[in-house]
C-alpha cells in the first residue's frame, strides 16, 4: 500500500470510529513531509456545530501545531468530499492538495452530499438561494476599518 493510500485509510478510518461513536462519517488528515500532524472528525452531533467538520478540526490542530495559519507544503487526506466551506478553508490556509475517498455521488442517498451547495454557490449572488447583500457603511468618525487595520500592523512589524 502507497503512502498516500495509507493516510487515505487512516482517514476512513477515522470517520468509521466517529459514526460507532454516535457522529457522523467523516474524518481527515493534514500531513506535512510524510507525517500526520494532526487529525479530526465530524464533531457536528457532539457540539451542535456546523462548522465542526473533521477537515476544519484538521486544519485548526494543525495551525496550532505548527505555530502558523499558513499550511503550505501541507496536504489533507478526508474519507469524504470536503464540502465548500472546508474547501475555502483549505485553501486559505494554503494547503497544497487534498485527496477524498468518498465522492457526493456516494454521499447523495445519505444525506450526505454537498453537490447542491456547490451549485447554488456557482450562482450569481442574486440568484443563491440565501439573500447576500452588500452595504458599503463606513464610520466617518474613523480611520477607514482596513486602513486602521494596515497602520496597527504596519506598527507591529516595525516595533
Amino acid at each position: 500500500m502507497d503512502q498516500d493510500t495509507n493516510f487515505l485509510m487512516r482517514a476512513i478510518e477515522l470517520a468509521y470510529v466517529n459514526a460507532e461513536s454516535g457522529g457522523r462519517p467523516f474524518g481527515a488528515l493534514v500531513v506535512k513531509d510524510g507525517g500526520i500532524v494532526a487529525s479530526g472528525v465530524n464533531e457536528i452531533v457532539s457540539t451542535n456545530d456546523p462548522t465542526a467538520h473533521a477537515e476544519l478540526l484538521a486544519i485548526r490542530a494543525a495551525s496550532q501545531k505548527l505555530g502558523s495559519a499558513n499550511l503550505q507544503g501541507c496536504r489533507v487526506f478526508a474519507s469524504g468530499h470536503p464540502c465548500p466551506m472546508c474547501m475555502g478553508a483549505m485553501r486559505l490556509a494554503g494547503i497544497d492538495g487534498v485527496t477524498y475517498a468518498y465522492s457526493n455521488e456516494d454521499g447523495e442517498p445519505f444525506g450526505l452530499s454537498t453537490a447542491q451547495v456547490y451549485a447554488d454557490l456557482a450562482k450569481p449572488f442574486s440568484e443563491q438561494s440565501m439573500k447576500i447583500r452588500h452595504v458599503p457603511l463606513r464610520d466617518a468618525s474613523r480611520l477607514d476599518l482596513y486602513a486602521d487595520w494596515e497602520r496597527r500592523r504596519k506598527n507591529r512589524d516595525q516595533g
